[in-house]
């Protein structure tokens, strides 16, 4: 049975790449891993939605808010970006550059004290930071056809995702040892003024800058005529050229933009709020929660790594679908059994964590299989595009659920209706994802 598509732009054959180089390459998600597991999920999130910025569904609805926002302009600049870089042929070359930037933007949130007028500041800096992160991400999804073979992606793709997991709980347990946890940190840092988090964030910063180095000695942009740049207008006259010749040649790739649409904004979700409920519904404190966020990484690595075997046995479709189901329900049980605290967080949410990683990595793998050759850039550019259209669905729907739950409960603190919110997404992308064929299936028409 075929592994990729005829022309598939994974073009190596059976030819294996050499173990360092893909451990080279995987080191940009170790590297880059600290902005999502530190800042916007486990410290710095937990850090401007606490009662130092103001009261506590404020805040958080503040914080979705911010999100949907930054979600909503990656949709719009993305198509200019990735074509950009596409026919420029300096993939690469851009995506140093954004991480450069993302690493900068990262240490810039040092400026951020624990003050309500610190906080919008806050959240423009996180925003412009989320949105560079995830461009950074999308480029660096398409160097994959450098280092996988149809034989090997999904354990390329798992063993990349389980890398950052890894990085980032590594991290975590760097800063809470350090800096968080001690009343006194590393070079006399303490909680005043905030200050061992904004300190963490300086840390962020340089660690992205350091260990996404390894990626850049072994990634090469390939030589090819540079096409001219053109402006906005044409460049989305372009995209939706693009979008109906995808779908002339391969209609289910289309279905899988839009279904992963869907249910990669929901596992942003789980692990976007998921610091935000252990503090503010079950009541984790800070280093809890650090120790919280130490263990989920482990376990979601781990789980990644696995399952991105799978993915080359199985089919990633597979392993998506599989992790979509184990997320609706366990998300519903934690909605239902909130009253039982912490033992019920740390039960059910680390068994949520060992799903969310191997569907985005068996998200990628499925796209690196069916994208043509020397489309590559283009066509996660797409990803990215159909990704972030829809991407202020789970944080309006989290800030939703909140909002409706004050008002059935009357309750001032209803955060944990936001997870029914998450899951309703979640649910919406399994929904539109089962009739979507297999990579298997679109070579056999």
């Amino acid at each position: 049975m075929p592994l990729a598509p005829p022309g598939s732009a994974l073009r190596h054959g059976d030819s294996r790449t050499p173990r360092r180089t893909v451990v080279s390459w995987a080191m940009w998600d170790w590297g880059a891993q600290p902005y999502n597991t530190v800042i916007i999920t486990f410290v710095f999130s937990v850090y401007i939605t606490s009662s130092s910025f103001g009261a506590t569904n404020a805040t958080s609805t503040a914080l979705a808010i911010a999100t949907g926002i930054s979600g909503l302009v990656v949709a719009l600049v993305a198509p200019v970006l990735g074509q950009n870089a596409d026919r420029s042929g300096r993939t690469v070359r851009n995506l140093r550059v954004q991480t450069w930037l993302m690493a900068a933007l990262a240490a810039s949130l040092f400026l951020v004290r624990p003050e309500p007028g610190y906080l919008l500041l806050g959240l423009v800096l996180l925003g412009v930071g989320s949105i560079v992160s995830e461009v950074a991400g999308v480029t660096y999804n398409a160097t994959i056809e450098q280092v996988a073979t149809p034989r090997t992606v999904g354990r390329v793709s798992g063993f990349g995702w389980g890398m950052g997991y890894l990085g980032g709980i590594l991290v975590l347990l760097l800063l809470n040892f350090t800096l968080i946890a001690p009343e006194r940190g590393l070079f006399g840092v303490t909680g005043a003024d905030g200050l061992d988090i904004r300190v963490s964030t300086l840390v962020c910063g340089l660690w992205i800058a350091v260990f996404t180095v390894p990626a850049f000695l072994v990634l090469r942009d390939e030589p090819r005529e540079r096409a001219p740049r053109v402006g906005i207008a044409e460049s989305y006259r372009l995209l939706f050229a693009s979008l109906r010749a995808l779908y002339a040649s391969s209609p289910h790739t289309v279905y899988f933009l839009l279904a992963s649409a869907l249910f990669r904004d929901g596992l942003a979700g789980v692990f976007a709020f998921g610091a935000i409920l252990a503090a503010g519904t079950f009541g984790l404190t800070a280093g809890e929660v650090i120790i919280f966020g130490a263990v989920a990484n482990v376990v979601a690595g781990l789980s990644t790594m696995a399952m991105g075997v799978l993915d080359d046995r199985i089919g990633p479709k597979r392993v998506i679908i599989i992790s979509l189901v184990a997320l609706v329900v366990i998300g519903l049980g934690i909605f239902v059994l909130h009253d039982g605290g912490k033992p019920v967080f740390w039960s059910l949410g680390l068994v949520m964590t060992a799903f969310v990683g191997p569907a985005q990595a068996a998200s990628r793998s499925y796209l690196a299989r069916v994208i043509p050759e020397g489309r590559s850039g283009e066509i996660f550019g797409l990803y990215a595009t159909t990704g972030r259209a829809v991407s202020f669905l789970s944080p309006l729907a989290f800030a939703a659920f909140i909002a409706l739950g004050a008002a059935v409960t009357g309750d001032d603190n209803t955060q944990y209706w936001g997870i029914l919110g998450v899951a309703l997404v979640l649910l919406a992308g399994l929904v539109v994802l089962i009739p979507v064929k297999s990579h298997e299936e679109q070579v056999r028409g």
